[in-house]
């Protein structure tokens, strides 16, 4: 009870709310999680807080996945700032990776960019021990690099990466690196 009386009902409200929100998009019910998102985000506005940087990424994603590529710029953006305001870098690597994924979106020609931002993402992922985030990252740059030309270090990058896991091997993101790996070395 200590701990809602400090946080309040209404931050609370306002994190369950954004989370629900984050899961919708996670299961692919994009319109839906992107309108609890954008709920849980107000009610931390209204009540003077700064929504959580992690989430942002969700909703940038899902802004995405909807063809509303520069919108989930602009929360990508949003995500930077408050990592800016509050010093929150955790998510920092998966704004750098999703601000690459939503480049490629809006303007497909724009490999340069958006491998700068799925480089960094990988940086500053190795730098937090986030291995995940790392995986990721990695993935959609081997897809980015095998996409023009450049197969080989796709196949070394990611290699290098899919080694370090030793199990997880059945989750979403270590399927995907798995069958671009194999891919890559037919």
């Amino acid at each position: 009870m200590a701990f809602v009386e400090e946080m309040g009902l209404v931050s609370i409200l306002a994190v369950a709310t954004t989370w629900q929100g984050a899961a919708l998009i996670a299961q692919g019910r994009y319109e839906d999680g992107i309108a609890g998102m954008r709920r849980g985000n107000s009610i931390t506005r209204t009540s003077g807080g700064t929504p959580a940087t992690w989430p942002q990424s969700y909703l940038a994603i899902g802004l995405g996945r909807i063809g509303r590529p520069q919108e989930g710029l602009e929360m990508v953006e949003e995500g930077f700032a408050s990592v800016a305001k509050t010093g929150e870098q955790i998510a920092s690597p998966s704004l750098h990776h999703v601000r690459g994924d939503l480049m490629l979106a809006q303007n497909p020609s724009d490999i340069a960019e958006a491998e700068r931002c799925f480089r960094r993402a990988i940086e500053i992922a190795r730098r937090q021990s986030a291995r995940s985030a790392e995986l990721s990252a990695t993935t959609s740059l081997a897809r980015l690099l095998r996409d023009t030309g450049r197969g080989d270090e796709a196949r070394t990058i990611l290699a290098e990466i899919y080694g370090w896991f030793t199990e997880g091997f059945d989750t979403k993101d270590l399927r995907e690196a798995k069958a671009l790996l194999d891919s890559l070395q037919a």
